[in-house]
């Protein structure tokens, strides 16, 4: 069983950066690959939610997607149970509620299907 908990939204204006992180409970977090998606306003969740990023158990492969890619870097630090998402150069568009997710299989924690999710946290982007 594991646990997420997201954390780090907030306001911020077009151009500007957020980090988002999620901690995990658990001592195989090492064995979990991590993901990041998001639902943006109106989208009932569990429809049109969209992948983001995803990384390995290692941290040594990363997933982007083409919306993000550039912009967003995912990272993990498995001492500390915890995956971060650096968002920079936030658009209008990037607002949502950023959920993160763990599954133990890589391919499946690009998809909607992820094992384990956290509640969410919010990031609006201000043009």
């Amino acid at each position: 069983q594991v646990q997420l908990v997201e954390s780090g939204g907030g306001l911020v204006q077009a151009g500007g950066s957020l980090r988002l992180w999620c901690a995990a409970s658990g001592r195989t977090f090492s064995s979990y690959a991590m993901g990041w998606f998001r639902q943006a306003p109106g989208k009932e969740r569990g429809k049109e939610r969209e992948f983001v990023a995803a990384i390995n158990w290692s941290g040594s492969r990363t997933y982007y997607a083409d919306s993000v890619k550039g912009r967003f870097t995912i990272s993990r630090d498995n001492a500390k149970n915890t995956v971060y998402l650096q968002m920079n150069s936030l658009k209008p568009e990037d607002t949502a509620v950023y959920y993160c997710a763990a599954d133990r299989s890589i391919g499946d924690v690009t998809t909607p299907g992820a094992e384990y999710w956290g509640q969410g946290t919010q990031v609006t982007v201000s043009s």
